[in-house]
């Protein structure tokens, strides 16, 4: 997990995360990894349009965004 969003940061990635929140529901968020500490991170959330701060620990799945090219031919 933790070198996924190490990745992210070093490539600028988006990524597709599902994420424990403190109240025990799942949410899926679209992030752009801002930093990444010993516990936590911070990242631009898409969904809240904002920085916000997560757990490492409560991350469920993390998916790079892959964004395929169009083509007119």
């Amino acid at each position: 997990m933790r070198n996924t969003l190490e990745k992210s940061v070093r490539y600028g990635e988006v990524l597709d995360m599902m994420y424990l929140a403190a109240d025990g529901s799942i949410s899926k968020r679209r992030i752009k990894v801002i930093q990444v500490g010993e516990v936590s991170f911070r990242a631009y959330c898409l969904l809240r349009k904002s920085k916000r701060t997560f757990t490492i620990e409560n991350v469920l799945a993390l998916v790079p965004v892959i964004d395929k090219e169009r083509r007119v031919i």
